[in-house]
């Protein structure tokens, strides 16, 4: 098996997943420095040891952060476990681990999200809005169909999520109205593109096979899409993508320049800053871990311990006295 046929399998076994095409390229790149590291030697012949000394030196030469060294170990136990069917559970992997450093999430207060969002105007506004919201991650923003807005219930639904669990969320009243615009706006540009001979838009690989002209329906069609077609970097076929990360997190650093805020704002600052409202208005912590798409209740805690450092603020300082 050639270098380059493993890389083509493992991008098959990829798509069948439905990964994201941001993942199926972080994927392959640790999978290829791997292979480099250890002198491009084919993994079949590596194992705990190459896995180990591997994520070490990402740890200790390369000092990269929990969540990279975590990708990359991600991406080797789907190489081994999903494509060389080398199973690795048992193994029991040891390296030295990337030196977690634990921070509490920025948060936005009522008033400095609405000032975030008043620099704002047309799609990026809704956008944000959307995302504060129903504490969305970035991608389950950016990935919304037409089909998953329901005006009749009040409820966004979010497939495919990080968390592998389908989940709902209440759609903000506020924005119904400017939703509706958006969808008659994406209705009017599919139009468009189906009259020049196009209007296809990407669908997971399953989905594509089991439905094939779905990706020309309009319910299939993303919220968000670009302004212009592009090339599909999976297919190559031309189609209209949703609007990319870089443009929106480009929007968002603007407008918070603009607000005058020193707070580092990043997209999931307005996902914290939701979670965080929610729970300072009373919603117990089990909702809002439904809500979020969290596995764990762990992972949910963290904004006790935010709503605990906030409310230091009603404390004085011995200068106060």
């Amino acid at each position: 098996m050639s270098k380059k046929k493993l890389l083509d399998i493992v991008r098959e076994k990829i798509r069948l997943r439905h990964y994201s095409l941001k993942t199926e390229k972080a994927y392959i790149g640790w999978i290829k420095r791997y292979i480099l590291f250890h002198d491009k030697k084919h993994p079949v012949e590596m194992g705990k040891k190459e896995i180990e000394s591997f994520l070490t030196w990402l740890a200790v030469e390369r000092n990269v952060s929990p969540s990279t060294q975590n990708q990359a170990f991600n991406a080797l136990l789907f190489l081994y476990e999903q494509v060389l069917e080398i199973p690795l559970k048992n193994e029991n992997i040891q390296a030295i681990r990337a030196r977690e450093k634990k921070r509490i999430p920025v948060v936005l207060s009522r008033e400095e999200v609405a000032s975030v969002l008043h620099q704002m105007s047309g799609i990026y506004r809704l956008m944000v809005s959307l995302m504060y919201g129903c504490g969305l991650r970035m991608n389950e923003l950016l990935t919304l169909r037409i089909k998953d807005i329901d005006f009749s219930y009040d409820k966004v639904y979010i497939y495919d999520s990080k968390s592998d669990r389908d989940r709902t969320v209440p759609l903000p009243i506020k924005l119904k109205d400017d939703l509706r615009l958006q969808v008659e706006a994406v209705r009017r540009i599919h139009e468009r593109d189906i009259s020049e001979g196009f209007g296809e838009v990407h669908l997971p690989h399953a989905l594509e096979r089991k439905y094939p002209h779905a990706s020309k329906e309009f319910r299939w069609q993303y919220l968000f899409p670009m302004k212009s077609r592009s090339k599909d970097p999976r297919s190559a076929r031309v189609m209209r993508h949703h609007i990319l990360e870089a443009t929106l997190s480009r929007n968002i650093k603007k407008a918070v320049r603009e607000a005058g805020l020193t707070k580092r704002v990043t997209a999931h600052t307005f996902r914290h800053s939701y979670a965080t409202h929610l729970l300072q208005n009373g919603i117990d912590i089990r909702t809002i871990q439904e809500l979020l798409g969290h596995k764990n209740l762990e992972t949910t805690m963290i904004y006790t311990h935010v709503v605990k450092e906030l409310s230091k603020g009603s404390l004085k300082s011995p200068l106060d006295f």
